[in-house]
Parts: C-alpha cells; sequence; structure tokens
C-alpha cells in the first residue's frame, strides 16, 4: 500500500534532516568532516524475480557517506595547535587502542604527554640522540627536567692578525694567576691582541678563555697564551705563517692544546667537575695588512639548561628549545593514511576508529608517500558549507512534507472506498 511506502520516505526524509542537522551543529568543531546521507529505493521480490510492471516499496536509507575534503586551515598562537594540510590522520592511543582524528588541539598533560582534550595520548616516532627517527610509534612526552650540560672539548676561532703590528717592547711575562695575593694578570702593552670565549666544565659552570696574540721579532710570527679565568694555562704556542698571510697546508691543523684544566670557582677553590681537555683550533686565521678582528668562535660546550619552548616544523619534527640555546628532537609526530578514508567507524569527540572496510593504518612521517604536511600553530575547521546544507534541509524538508502528503491523499482514498454502499 502506499502508505508504507510515504513512511518509508517520511524516515528516509527524518534521516537526511538528522545528517544535515548533525553537519550544522558541528560547523564550528575543529577537525569535523561533513556526511551525507545517501538513499536507495526498495521492490518486492520473490525467487523468480519481479514482474515487468512491480511497483516500488518506497526508499531506505543505504547509508551515511562521510566527506573527507580539506577543512580551511586557520592560524592560532599556541604551538601545540597542528593541522594537517592534505590527506592523513593523527594517531592517538587511548589505553593502548589506537583512534584517529583530524582535530589537532593538542595540549600538556601533567605528565608531559601530548594529549587530547579527551586525554588521549598523541603518537609520534621515536629519534635518537643524533635526531633520526627509528619508525616505532609511540606516546610523545616532553622531557621537562633539566638537561645535562656538555663540557667544551673543542673551540674554533677564525680571526685576522695586523701584519703592521710590532713586536711589543714588554714581554709578555707570566705565568699569571687571578687568584694569588697580589693577583697577576698580562700587561696591555706586552702584547698586540686578545680574544675571549666562554668555555664550560663538567658541571656547566661558565669560564672565560682568553688568547693574548704577541708579534715577535721573527717576521710572520706570533705567540699565543691562553689564559682560563686569569689563570695560564698554556703558552706560549707559535703562529707561523707564510709570506702570504696563510699558515702552510703542511702544518695543518694548526692548534692550541690544553692538558688538565682543572676549573676554578670565584674564589679560586675547585669546582668539583674533573679535570679536563681543551683543544683550540686556529686552522682559520690569517695575517693580512688590516686590523685586528674576530669573525668567528664558537666552542662545543654548554651549562644545564630547562625547558623554554616547543616547535614543531611541517615533517613533524618536535624539537625542544631550552634556556641554555640548545635545541633537541624529541620525535616526530606519526600520520595514519587509510586505502577507503570512507570505512572508518566514527566513534565520537572527532575521532575514527579503523575497521575492515577502511583497511589497515599506513603509518608515515607527514609530507612522504603521499601524505599531508603539518602546520604548527594552526586548526583545521570544520569542511561543513552552511550553504550548500541549508539548501539541503529545504530539500529533505520539502520531501518529508511530499510523502505527509501522500498519507494523506491514501487516507481520503481509503475513507472513501470504505464509504461505498
Amino acid at each position: 500500500m502506499a502508505f508504507d511506502t510515504a513512511v518509508s520516505g517520511i524516515k528516509a526524509a527524518t534521516a537526511d534532516l538528522g545528517v544535515i542537522g548533525n553537519n550544522i551543529a558541528n560547523s564550528s568543531t575543529t577537525g569535523f568532516k561533513s556526511s551525507r546521507a545517501e538513499f536507495s529505493d526498495v521492490y518486492a521480490t520473490s525467487l523468480l524475480g519481479s514482474g515487468g510492471n512491480a511497483i516500488g516499496q518506497g526508499v531506505s536509507l543505504s547509508g551515511v557517506t562521510q566527506e573527507f575534503t580539506q577543512g580551511n586551515i586557520a592560524f592560532t598562537n599556541n604551538a601545540l595547535d597542528l593541522a594537517i594540510n592534505g590527506s592523513g590522520f593523527f594517531v592517538l592511543s587511548d589505553n593502548g587502542a589506537n583512534a584517529y582524528t583530524r582535530a589537532g588541539n593538542f595540549q600538556v598533560d601533567r605528565e608531559g604527554f601530548l594529549v587530547t582534550n579527551e586525554g588521549l595520548r598523541l603518537q609520534a616516532f621515536q629519534v635518537d640522540e643524533q635526531g633520526n627517527a627509528n619508525g616505532q610509534a609511540d606516546d610523545l612526552q616532553l622531557n621537562t627536567a633539566l638537561i645535562d650540560p656538555n663540557p667544551t672539548a673543542l673551540t674554533n676561532i677564525t680571526a685576522n692578525l695586523d701584519s703592521r703590528e710590532v713586536a711589543p717592547t714588554i714581554p709578555f711575562g707570566g705565568p699569571f694567576d687571578a687568584f694569588a695575593v697580589p693577583p697577576t694578570a698580562p700587561d696591555t702593552n706586552s702584547y698586540n691582541a686578545a680574544t675571549s670565549v666562554t668555555v664550560y666544565d663538567g658541571l656547566g659552570g661558565a669560564h672565560t678563555m682568553s688568547s693574548y696574540y704577541v708579534k715577535t721579532a721573527n717576521p710572520n710570527e706570533w705567540e699565543v697564551h691562553t689564559l682560563i679565568d686569569g689563570v695560564t694555562t698554556s703558552g706560549p704556542d707559535a703562529l707561523n705563517f707564510q709570506s702570504n698571510g696563510k699558515f702552510d697546508p703542511a702544518t695543518l691543523p694548526v692548534e692550541v692544546s690544553i692538558t688538565g684544566w682543572n676549573p676554578l670557582n670565584e674564589a679560586g677553590l675547585p669546582t668539583g667537575a674533573g679535570a679536563q681537555d681543551m683543544t683550540i683550533s686556529m686552522s682559520q686565521f690569517t695575517q693580512f695588512g688590516t686590523d685586528f678582528a674576530v669573525s668567528n668562535a664558537i666552542q662545543d660546550g654548554f651549562a644545564s639548561g630547562q625547558l623554554r619552548g616547543l616547535e614543531i616544523d611541517d615533517t613533524g619534527v618536535v624539537f625542544a628549545r631550552y634556556t641554555n640555546g640548545q635545541a633537541r628532537a624529541l620525535g616526530q609526530v606519526a600520520i595514519a593514511g587509510f586505502s577507503n578514508p570512507n570505512g572508518l567507524q566514527p566513534t565520537g569527540d572527532t575521532s575514527w576508529a579503523e575497521t575492515y572496510s577502511s583497511g589497515a593504518a599506513s603509518l608515515g612521517a607527514p609530507g612522504s608517500s603521499g601524505l599531508g604536511v603539518l602546520q604548527s600553530g594552526a586548526l583545521e575547521g570544520s569542511n561543513v558549507d552552511i550553504t550548500e546544507q541549508l539548501v539541503d534541509m529545504i530539500v529533505a524538508q520539502r520531501n518529508f512534507q511530499a510523502n505527509a502528503q501522500v498519507i494523506q491523499t491514501e487516507d481520503t482514498v481509503t475513507q472513501t472506498v470504505i464509504n461505498l454502499r
């Protein structure tokens, strides 16, 4: 009867309105993907099939399909906000069970894990000490403890010594000791140039290493005297240049070695750090007829440091910045791809679960294997088009009303038949 057919139409229109209403309700939900209702007609058949003039029995909801198109990316001021520009999903751990989402509004919990608002932990590839990902995905955790200091072992100095200088008339003297009573220090008239570099002991303590350059009476020859915290530790060491102002390649590398240096504190007492050896590389020195200048002075030591901030690049590598100027890779955000994203099962909280229809998740780094890249400090908005949904709502409402009208008409016909005498 037409009653059953019209009722199925009303149910279909109601389901359509439900899908549209859910889309509109989530038009501002981060990472939400809109859906559409899909319908199919219904025919009554027997084992022998249906007749050529069979009348349909109505409509049924054949499925609700998700639309995984890209949502608009809005920038924020939070480095932990992540957006995927392209295909793929963030991988979350729900007590060991994986979930997948496009919503990248993450935060740090009290244990240092990056989590969603519901407490699910973001998964990332672990990295070694060199920052290389090992392909093993696990919870991404920030280490808020102080990082260990690194004692200075190598210092590289690049400078030019003025070839126009003459040998000082006052001998450099030494050794010097700033903690002696009375303290001793080099006379400013006993050297031609000097430079200082901050170096670090095994406990992360900072010390000043000073190098004094003295032109000798021999052509193209200089002496280097090294003091740390005002105490002589090395020298004199000779620097011999060629007539072109450069070192003879056969003499490279040109280095000053400091052996068994015992760090002292401001009172001249041992700091407790162990004795250490250091090398000062001067292979990049020149002796040209221009003023003394230091163009570069770097060393490989650093003090202990505390976490200051995070940076996440477009390949998903999470860098931690520390107060001592160091940066370390903590992990690389994992992105999951599926052969059939429409087969994923929505689980609420803007998350999906893997199903047989979706295929198994394939994890990769952002920007690889067709996966999207990451945008830090940004969130992907809902892909719902409000205008389109409002138009669809009008159509669904019209369908509902039309099917209701069929019931009303069928009721009138039925009453007419019953009233026949």
